[in-house]
């Protein structure tokens, strides 16, 4: 056993003589040592039950023989960062997450490891540490929290409350109005109930082969949560025996399939993120070209919220995750001779499974759309693409074009936008917000609601170098590179100017003339960041430097 170096021999006697004195017994000792990850936090509300879900796991790791550890990671929530400086700290615990959690495993010889995250970088981060350590690893998350419900009857989400502030400062709706919507957005524990970033990355856990079936979908606060976290306690001890790592399961071709995965169940933006920083940790490398590709072949057959009105708990009863899968491998999508945490590949794991709602869950030959969820555009304004979340953008905004109101921050953008200042037809540009700029590349959840509240998502399109949340729906186009701080094209737009978006084309323009941005370009010069110390500062300094950690690979 790997762990055998701190617990067999003479050699060893130092490192037992302190794993006794946590309690731990000879025959306990004897047994693999797994690691248990548990993100539990009283802070994150997708996390406050996984003690809970920890002590499922253990329970089924000693049922199978082995011995668990537990130990901490931590997790931001990204509602509660959000419309402050807490924001820029969201992205940049992905790297600590990964770090801390690598330093851990290696430090203690743990035979395996159960990482039980929930919320959006706490799942990227875990699975990043465990394509660096690889030792045999299973996930299992805390879930998705149900969906609220208003007094009228109606289903609301996170989503819907942010955008309830934009209407009340639009006058559509009054202070009780509001506290209606914070009273029921958000009714029970686990991660926000649409298809937002932290549900699209345990979706695409449960996808890629780390998680089992349901990783992705069962609600927080159902039992079956709790009998999933045994059986991932369980398997991690069949992964052990038979050597099974995350390098086995995370291969070049599994991430090709969490990509189509993806795009048929339209999932955040932020993905475009995550993924290829997995992947890097794995030595693969996935370009943003691909997920056009990939997208040109794969129908869009999910909308759940913020693209339509249905939620997690619907693609639960519907089938969930593998419902989509056998949907995908029955029209030649996905490759099913891939190994997973099941310990059988995606082939075996898709057996019988059928789509139990085909309203939920469309059928390959009744979809949404031909093409996926997600689109990167490219053009002079985004020379090395952006993203969009397609799926959720109405109709009559994929192609648009309007004059640029030009904005340094997310803050001074929403002000705007709330004292009436943005008019139908506007394109809203948010620069200097990117990982070097921001720096931490803030999520924009605030101002596409903003947008959205007042009734101008069909309208006005938002453009910005930060991130937008698996919660934006509209023509919110992110992740724009190179960004601002940069010297990136979106740091030289000017009030006024005209930028075309064509979203079926793949294509976004400044249409300003190429000498007239080279002159603009010999004049730039870059804010001075906000932030001159601390980790942030730190941080923005090695993006600069180097390609961190894949930030935008």
């Amino acid at each position: 056993m790997r762990s055998d170096v701190v617990k067999k021999g003479v050699p060893a006697a130092p490192n037992r003589s302190l794993l006794y004195a946590l309690g731990y017994t000879k025959e306990e000792l004897e047994r693999p040592l797994i690691g248990v990850v548990c993100s539990y936090n009283e802070i994150v509300p997708g996390h406050m039950n996984l003690d809970k879900i920890a002590e499922a796991v253990k329970a089924g790791i000693r049922a199978a023989g082995g011995t668990p550890v537990e130990f901490p990671a931590i997790a931001v929530c990204d509602g509660i960062a959000m419309g402050h400086v807490g924001m820029k700290y969201s992205l940049v615990t992905r790297d600590l997450i990964a770090d801390s959690t690598e330093a851990m495993a290696m430090a203690h010889q743990f035979d395996g490891l159960v990482m039980i995250p929930n919320c959006d970088k706490n799942v990227p981060g875990l699975l990043m540490a465990a394509a660096r350590v690889n030792i045999p690893t299973i996930f299992v998350s805390g879930g998705p929290m149900l969906a609220g419900t208003l007094n009228d009857g109606r289903r609301t989400c996170l989503s819907h409350m942010f955008e309830a502030v934009g209407a009340y400062y639009a006058g559509k709706l009054d202070e009780a109005g509001v506290e209606e919507y914070e009273n029921n957005a958000c009714p029970t524990c686990g991660s926000c109930s649409g298809m937002y970033t932290a549900n699209s990355m345990n979706c695409l856990t449960e996808a890629i082969g780390m998680g089992l079936r349901g990783n992705g979908t069962i609600p927080a606060v159902w039992s079956a949560r709790l009998r999933l976290a045994k059986h991932a306690g369980m398997q991690i001890m069949d992964l052990v025996a038979k050597d099974i790592r995350p390098r086995d399961i995370m291969t070049e071709a599994a991430f090709h399939n969490a990509e189509t995965i993806d795009m048929a169940l339209g999932c955040s933006t932020n993905t475009m993120l995550h993924l290829p920083a997995i992947a890097h940790e794995c030595g693969i490398e996935l370009s943003f070209d691909m997920a056009n590709e990939i997208s040109s072949k794969t129908p869009n057959l999910c909308h759940l919220a913020p693209a339509g009105d249905t939620y997690m708990e619907d693609l639960e009863r519907a089938g969930g995750v593998y419902a989509v899968m056998a949907e995908l491998a029955g029209a030649g999508l996905l490759d099913t001779s891939l190994m997973t945490c099941t310990g059988k590949t995606v082939a075996e794991n898709l057996a019988g499974v059928v789509n139990r709602n085909t309203e939920i869950i469309r059928p390959v030959d009744n979809p949404y759309s031909k093409t996926g969820g997600i689109a990167v555009l490219k053009g002079n304004l985004a020379p090395d693409g952006c993203v969009v979340k397609q799926s959720a953008v109405a109709p009559e905004m994929m192609v648009h074009e309007g004059p640029a109101r030009v904005f340094d921050c997310e803050d001074d953008a929403i002000q705007a936008i709330y004292d009436g200042k943005i008019a139908a037809g506007d394109v809203v540009v948010i620069r200097y917000e990117g990982p070097k700029g921001g720096p931490g590349m803030r999520e924009m959840l605030n101002p596409t609601s903003a947008i959205a509240g007042m009734g101008l998502d069909k309208d006005v399109a938002l453009i910005t170098d930060g991130r937008f949340s698996g919660a934006t729906r509209g023509a919110s186009i992110g992740h724009v590179s190179p960004e601002a701080a940069s010297g990136g094209p979106i740091g030289l737009v000017e009030e006024g100017d005209r930028i075309a978006i064509d979203i079926p084309n793949h294509s976004i323009t400044l249409k300003v003339p190429d000498q007239e941005l080279a002159a603009r370009k010999a004049k730039w010069s870059c804010p001075e960041p906000k932030i001159r110390t601390g980790y942030l500062a730190r941080y923005a300094k090695l993006v600069s430097s180097a390609d961190r950690g894949a930030i935008l690979e």
